[in-house]
């Protein structure tokens, strides 16, 4: 194939050269004619791996999975009209997940606009309460200075896309047709280098903090979702060590810490009344949106005297309405400039909450051993049994709040679509990781979250490494445990939509594996079958009692 050899729109031959310079490697393009330019220049390179999704609310979530396993930045192309509006969910999530998708979309010439032809929506801008910027390239290039402004729009676009913190960007092509020729081309386009900054603690600010940190306060450290960080998981086993020092990690945060807590709930559901004792002095957060809402209620009725939270970004992110002191830093970064001069300091805080932990696994053990099957019981089953090594995608609503309440050190990491919390994409999600990672991957989804992703399915050659959990409990369970919901007369028809997803049926239609398990020894037996390789995709659907899941862990939780 001539790399050389592009679509005759010279915009579609610059974003398509310089994609490969920035490094870009995986490109999701969803069918249409306005975006020709972009398909034919795009696929004629040899080191972009193009993939063809016809829904392109698929493809943008299977781009965040992607973005997510890879680190690396994702390309999404689609022609003119609606389809870029059916980015914006993915858009949205890659946004508050910080992950860089680069959003191209064929439009319409803009004298063309509003003027009642075909596909001719106002598509400049229309994702930006949700991309770092918006771009559009000129309809044509007549000339040098409209061929370099064009260059330095694409440099910019995609520099801005990877500075730190990363996120998405959208370029919006118009094209003028004809959309099908073909053109030899002889220069190679100029490519900007983005010069990353670089910020570092002072040393005397690290000592004043550090001075703080050693006093003997209380210091509580709250990490939710991140992508794993080795550096980081290092430098906190030595803070967590320290006698005043108590580090709390969500299952998202995939921070491997020895003397950390990850089951949050499971600890908090037995704290005593008198909660001043486990009030922090110093609360340090990091990651995304934290999961656990009795964290975050615990935090806002029992306020720290000091609440710092490391964060690279400019805006101000206040959860727990009582932050002190924004450090624009990466949590490795702050922890790796403090710990020098950080001291353990006289304190029974670890304690403390260290017998609350033990207290709270006994109490958890004395549950499970009579409790009746449900969701509970068979996540107490599922997550010890996960693949060594896997990656988790936990879905939305009451698949990753159940997962949060089990430890399941084995698997390397686990993701969710939180930057947003909806239940839209989870699969299409998983999808894109399992292609991206090459690990096991384990997507664990709730019945209506699957039914309302299932179009993941019809991609077409879906990854052999991908295995499917659907958790069949009849409906949206998580109304059932909000207080008052579950009262209104409307709680099954408006709020839980009950209705049984038939599985083995979407199984059958697109030729997966299907397998089935209805009572703790159906899946005890069944677990070792399904994660065994077989070179196949295969789906998994855990039936369980609809009314009575919401009774078992509303029991456990005032046990």
């Amino acid at each position: 194939m001539n790399d050389n050899l592009y679509s005759e729109k010279e915009t579609a031959k610059i974003l398509a050269e310089l994609l490969v310079r920035k490094g870009v490697r995986r490109v999701l393009l969803s069918p249409g004619s306005r975006n020709a330019p972009l398909i034919i220049s795009l696929t004629r390179r040899r080191e972009l791996s193009c993939r063809v999704v016809l829904d392109e609310r698929v493809a943008a979530y299977m781009a965040v999975g992607m973005a997510q396993q890879s680190g690396e930045a994702v390309a999404l192309v689609c022609t003119s009209g609606t389809a870029l509006l059916n980015y914006a969910p993915a858009v949205a999530e890659a946004f508050y997940q910080r992950l860089p998708l680069i959003v191209i979309s064929a439009d319409r010439p803009e004298e063309w606009i509003d003027q009642d032809d075909s596909q001719t929506i106002r598509q400049y801008a229309a994702l930006a309460p949700f991309v770092k910027a918006s771009y559009r390239l000129p309809a044509e290039l007549s000339c040098a200075d409209e061929r370099w402004y064009a260059n330095r729009l694409v440099n910019e676009a995609l520099n801005t896309a990877l500075a730190s913190p990363q996120g998405p960007v959208h370029l919006d092509v118009p094209f003028r047709e004809p959309l099908y020729g073909i053109k030899t081309y002889s220069m190679p386009e100029r490519a900007i280098e983005a010069v990353p900054v670089v910020s570092t603690l002072p040393d005397a600010e690290a000592r004043r903090l550090a001075a703080m940190l050693s006093s003997g306060k209380r210091v509580l450290i709250v990490a939710s979702f991140a992508a794993p960080d080795a550096a980081l998981a290092s430098l906190l086993t030595r803070a967590a060590a320290f006698p005043q020092v108590v580090l709390l990690t969500e299952s998202l945060a995939n921070l491997p810490v020895g003397d950390a807590i990850p089951t949050i709930d499971r600890v908090l559901s037995v704290m005593p009344a008198d909660l001043l004792a486990y009030r922090p002095d110093i609360l340090i957060t990091f990651g995304g949106a934290p999961v656990s809402r009795r964290l975050k209620r615990f935090l806002r009725e029992n306020r720290p005297e000091e609440h710092w939270r490391l964060d690279t970004g400019g805006h101000i992110v206040d959860t727990m309405q009582s932050l002190t002191r924004h450090i624009r830093l990466a949590p490795s970064d702050f922890f790796a400039a403090v710990l020098p001069y950080w001291q353990p300091a006289m304190c029974g805080y670890r304690d403390l909450w260290r017998a609350l932990r033990e207290e709270a696994a006994r109490r958890h053990d004395a549950f499970l051993s009579s409790a009746a099957w449900s969701d509970f019981t068979a996540f107490s089953l599922l997550m010890p049994a996960l693949p060594v090594g896997a990656a988790v995608q936990l879905s939305n609503g009451m698949t990753v709040r159940y997962a949060q309440m089990f430890e399941y050190p084995q698997v390397f990491r686990s993701d969710g679509n939180r930057g947003t919390s909806g239940i839209d994409g989870s699969l299409s999600t998983a999808v894109g990781a399992a292609i991206a990672s090459n690990r096991p991957t384990v997507c664990i989804i709730g019945d209506m979250s699957f039914l309302y992703d299932a179009a993941a399915l019809a991609t077409g050659d879906l990854p052999p490494n991908l295995r499917i959990i659907v958790i069949c409990n009849g409906g949206g369970g998580i109304f059932r445990t909000l207080a008052g919901v579950s009262e209104l007369s409307e709680s099954e028809s408006c709020f839980e939509t009950v209705r049984r997803v038939d599985v083995e049926r979407y199984a059958r239609l697109y030729g997966i594996d299907f397998y089935r398990a209805a009572d703790a020894v159906s899946l005890r037996n069944v677990l070792p079958r399904f994660f065994q390789e077989t070179g196949r995709v295969a789906i998994l659907a855990i039936e369980t009692p609809r009314l009575l899941n919401a009774e078992v862990l509303k029991a456990y939780f005032s046990r």
